[in-house]
């Protein structure tokens, strides 16, 4: 018998959200208005929930209302489509809270200096969603962490207020799964993971997602929910790493990894393509694997498989720098002293999000070696402040004036504005960590892999 299976009496707080939901009446609340809460939001609208938008930065709220976009490959008229639909609404105010009937929580969680979870900002709006929680409310948390936090971190601080989740109000944890700047996959078309803190609450929320996206995935708990999202990134930093050492590898016996990678996924089964680069960026994989490593030693495990392939990414920005020093020096030049321009700060391709990206560890260890660096990306004018570096500057003019004046050139991100062949066709050095020159006649320049 289902867990909301109606009766003669009055519905109960569960029955009556699920009528809620049913009839799309159930106002959303999505706490976080970055990269994962702002797709997150705008799918809401468009499956015709009344959503509140709620971010604590008022220059994003105030964009928002202008029917502009502060996020890169979030074009501006889909904001003021969304603005005119009539379903949208953004605030800093976060009384907004007391009127939904559902809060999903998309708030960054980072690592401390000494790499442990930082879960301040899930502390921090869990205290403000507690002065306002009231019965009936569905909370969701979709950010990223250890297995355990849903439960044992976010249930305690809202259960202060008075309310007791799985009775008087529902609590879920639902795995956020953006993937920036992807044209395949999309909010609306990737799978929800969903786990409850009860069966009640997982069948809440398997009901909201499942109005929204074609497929739902509803797992025994919020901790296998929370897992799930680990094992998903831990999976990606692990191979990797994988790769990046064997690029070291190959590159030592003289051979073309990239070549070696385009070889074996010709295969049709038991290998997927993973590709190195000059270490790895984002919100999610270089995080996600150290949420997990500091989970087990409070079960007095070691994951020395994990630690390990953490090792071989971070070590990566020093590679590059190493390979930066070799070529310089066919070419009877130091770093110090040299002209290097480093291509893209963004963490990956044709997105404007540079967190956790390794050009500015690479930018920091060229400069530490005195070297005079500079930058372009099309998409970050300048760099933004950053949690573990200080490096500041603007975004230079990409032009052939400027390739010629640099002693070398780094590509650490292949935004595909770039044109390689241009680039290369007038600069004198070019450093490639993505493959990106793969096909291009050096003529003068010379190109080094890294």
């Amino acid at each position: 018998m289902s867990v909301l299976t109606p009766s003669s009496a009055a519905p109960s707080l569960s029955e009556q959200l699920m009528s809620r939901i049913e009839l799309r009446t159930a106002r959303v609340a999505v706490v976080g208005l970055g990269y994962v809460g702002l797709p997150l939001a705008e799918t809401f609208a468009w499956g015709e929930f009344p959503v509140l938008g709620f971010d604590i930065d008022p220059e994003k709220i105030k964009k928002l209302r202008l029917g502009q976009s502060y996020i890169g490959h979030i074009h501006a008229e889909r904001i003021a489509e969304l603005m005119r639909s009539g379903r949208f609404e953004a605030t800093t105010d976060p009384h907004v809270f007391e009127t939904a009937d559902v809060i999903v929580i998309c708030v960054p969680t980072p690592l401390t200096e000494a790499r442990e979870p930082d879960l301040s900002y899930i502390v921090s709006t869990g205290k403000t969603i507690r002065k306002h929680l009231r019965k009936g409310q569905l909370v969701i948390l979709e950010s990223t962490t250890y297995p355990g936090t849903t439960d044992e971190v976010l249930r305690p601080l809202l259960e202060e207020s008075g309310l007791v989740a799985g009775k008087d109000f529902f609590l879920a944890f639902s795995p956020e799964r953006e993937d920036p700047g992807n044209a395949y996959y999309s909010t609306r078309t990737i799978p929800k993971v969903v786990g409850g803190f009860d069966e009640t609450s997982r069948a809440l929320a398997v009901a909201l997602y499942g109005a929204i996206v074609p497929t739902v995935v509803p797992v025994s708990s919020a901790r296998v929910a929370e897992a799930c999202k680990i094992l998903e990134n831990t999976y990606r930093a692990v191979n990797i790493a994988l790769v990046n050492e064997l690029k070291v590898v190959f590159e030592a016996m003289g051979i073309d990894v990239w070549e070696v990678i385009a070889a074996a996924k010709t295969k049709p089964f038991g290998f997927q393509a993973f590709y190195p680069g000059p270490g790895l960026g984002g919100h999610c994989i270089p995080i996600d694997p150290f949420y997990l490593t500091w989970a087990a030693r409070r079960y007095g495990i070691n994951t020395r498989f994990i630690e390990l392939a953490g090792e071989v990414n971070t070590a990566m920005p020093k590679y590059v720098v190493g390979r930066v020093a070799d070529a310089l020096n066919e070419h009877a030049k130091s770093i110090k002293g040299s002209r290097i321009l480093i291509l893209g700060v963004a963490y990956k391709k044709d997105v404007d999000d540079p967190r956790e990206s390794p050009a500015f560890e690479i930018m920091e260890l060229l400069e530490q070696r005195g070297a005079h660096v500079s930058y372009n990306d099309p998409y970050i004018p300048s760099l933004p402040p950053m949690r573990h570096h200080t490096i500041r500057r603007e975004s230079r003019a990409l032009t052939p004036e400027l390739l010629a004046t640099q002693d070398c050139v780094v590509i650490v991100t292949d935004h595909s504005a770039y044109k390689f062949d241009w680039i290369v066709h007038h600069a004198r050095l070019v450093v490639d960590t993505r493959n990106a020159t793969e096909g291009v006649e050096p003529a003068a320049c010379r190109i080094w892999k890294a």
